[in-house]
């Protein structure tokens, strides 16, 4: 290992900070974190927690790049990133020669278009309201007291999932208390706001022009409901790489590596 091989990014997101380290080309370590109140210090905490997992030494990390909602809370990084650009460069990473992406994060979703080599060239984004992302299902797990991780298993166990007409998370959240106190089963709520939240982004991904291969990132891709009900909206094949949530900040890791 040379003097200085080591590149990393750091993805602050509202919910969790990513942090990726690269060594010549090669990924050798991830971890993902919660945020918390401070975004400052969940990003230097995760920084030394990263250099200890892949054991480098802090003299070895050649270049720092921040990316996401809290990029600019990063005061050691060299320099700031889009997670538009370092999500392209990411999937790019981790499924060469993908043309679109589909990132859903806690705050936002975004569809995003690249050319062969993870170039960006178009991009749709929902950043002006939660509905569909990490946060809105947090919320609607709550409000039916179910573990979040099992979201995704129960709505493919439905039967008749419901037609769930608003995905504003307040007034969602209202309607579910609705169908609750209508007897409604769990199973067909939860799956119907799987197929809300599955319209409503490949409604966003439509905006860009949609070729395959398309990935799926972001932590919500680890969700089997959600991918399942985008696939059938899109009508087409979706793969999830092995990092997904930490996509961003493997771009960012990559692009660390290629400053001078």
């Amino acid at each position: 290992m040379g003097s200085k091989a080591i590149s990393i990014g750091i993805d602050v997101g509202s919910i969790t900070v990513k942090a990726a380290a690269m060594e010549n080309g090669q990924l050798i370590a991830t971890l993902v974190a919660n945020t918390g109140y401070n975004p400052q210090e969940a990003a230097e905490r995760i920084y030394q927690e990263l250099l200890l997992k892949s054991g480098a030494r802090e003299s070895q990390v050649c270049g720092i790049i921040a990316t996401g909602y809290g990029r600019r809370n990063v005061a050691f990084a060299q320099r700031v990133v889009t997670e538009i650009t370092c999500h392209g460069k990411g999937a790019n990473f981790q499924f060469p020669g993908v043309r679109t992406v589909i990132d859903i994060g806690g705050q936002d979703s975004k569809a995003i278009s690249l050319d062969g080599n993870g170039r960006v060239q178009d991009f749709a984004m929902n950043d002006k309201c939660a509905a569909g992302t990490g946060r809105f299902m947090e919320v609607m797990a709550k409000a039916l007291e179910v573990d979040l991780d099992l979201f995704g298993k129960i709505a493919l166990q439905a039967p008749s999932p419901c037609a769930i007409s608003s995905l504003c998370t307040v007034f969602a959240e209202s309607e579910v208390i609705s169908l609750i106190a209508k007897g409604e089963s769990r199973e067909n709520i939860i799956a119907g706001i799987h197929e809300a939240i599955g319209a409503r982004v490949a409604a966003m991904a439509e905006r860009i022009p949609i070729e395959e291969p398309l990935l799926m990132t972001g932590g919500v891709a680890k969700n089997q409901g959600v991918l399942q009900a985008l696939k059938r909206k899109l009508g087409i094949e979706i793969m999830v790489p092995e990092y997904p949530q930490e996509n961003g900040a493997i771009g960012a890791a990559i692009l660390a590596a290629e400053m001078e």
